[in-house]
């Protein structure tokens, strides 16, 4: 593992981890929603076993990484690009998870002679997105906090906040209760203590500095995003559960019809967090056959 800090495109530092191989395939991991660099253990040492030098950063605000004010979705593609040019690397692959997803995404569609290969997982679509009811089976934790963002922008970075310095304080007893309205049967049994104890540390990793990580990455998922899906012309798989109650369904069927030639894996009986323990060592082994 080495970790070290990137000067950004804007002038300020993004922070970087790399596990696996110095000389393996490299592939970026990005975080959701809140989180930070630190990789799940298990996908670390997947990726190692299949030759992957799997790279994740802290996004503007999280952990390491010096805040950004109004930055777009789009914008991941380059702090992605930033870190490849110091890290010596010309091409890669790239996957995200929840809030990573749709930067996964950005990247694909913005770095196209780049990005070998992307993966979206359980990620969301744009707001407002056409033919779409955004919040339609999302969990009510998320729904009112998403609807609070679009009525009152004061009072939702005041909870924002409080969210944030309650998050902190959270043990395994309160992480599940916080996540009670969001998970399906199946994601509470994926909520073991293990995945629940990485969630936490990852968490006050990533919200240890504050609150402006998290909120730049929600409102940037309602501004535009500063690229069109339809443009990805980057081999990329969709992976969504029916039963996310994080980031509904929906939205992956939505972003699985738009980015042309997509390889759908949308299955009706995973949820958001089962999906990303499922999916993420078959979305190694399929990036690492795209180099």
């Amino acid at each position: 593992m080495i970790e070290r800090s990137v000067r950004s495109s804007t002038g300020g530092s993004l922070k970087v981890r790399e596990d696996g191989p110095a000389r393996g395939l490299p592939v970026f991991s990005l975080h959701g929603t809140p989180g930070s660099r630190l990789p799940f253990p298990g996908f670390a040492e997947d990726a190692a076993a299949k030759g992957i030098r799997l790279i994740g950063y802290d996004r503007p605000g999280y952990g390491g990484s010096s805040p950004v004010a109004d930055r777009k979705v789009g914008d991941v593609a380059d702090d992605v690009a930033t870190i490849a040019d110091a890290l010596g690397i010309d091409r890669f692959a790239v996957w995200g998870f929840s809030g990573g997803g749709a930067p996964a995404l950005g990247c694909a569609a913005r770095l196209p002679k780049r990005v070998v290969g992307a993966a979206v997982i359980a990620g969301v679509a744009p707001y407002p997105a056409e033919g779409l009811d955004w919040l339609a089976g999302t969990g009510e934790a998320n729904a009112t906090d998403f609807e609070l963002m679009l009525r009152d922008r004061a009072a939702w970075e005041a909870k924002s906040r409080a969210d944030r310095d309650d998050m902190m304080g959270w043990d395994l007893a309160k992480l599940r209760d916080g996540f009670s309205s969001l998970c399906s049967e199946i994601d509470r049994r994926a909520l073991s203590d293990e995945v629940a104890g990485y969630l936490l540390q990852e968490m006050r990793d990533g919200l240890g500095p504050g609150e402006r990580g998290m909120v730049e990455d929600n409102l940037a998922t309602i501004r535009p995003w500063g690229f069109d899906p339809r443009a990805v012309r980057v081999p990329t798989q969709v992976w969504h559960g029916g039963e996310d109650r994080f980031v509904p369904f929906s939205h992956g069927k939505w972003v699985a019809a738009r980015v042309p030639h997509a390889e759908p894996h949308l299955l009706p009986q995973e949820g958001h967090l089962s999906i990303w323990l499922r999916c993420v060592p078959e979305v190694h082994r399929w990036l690492a056959a795209r180099f």
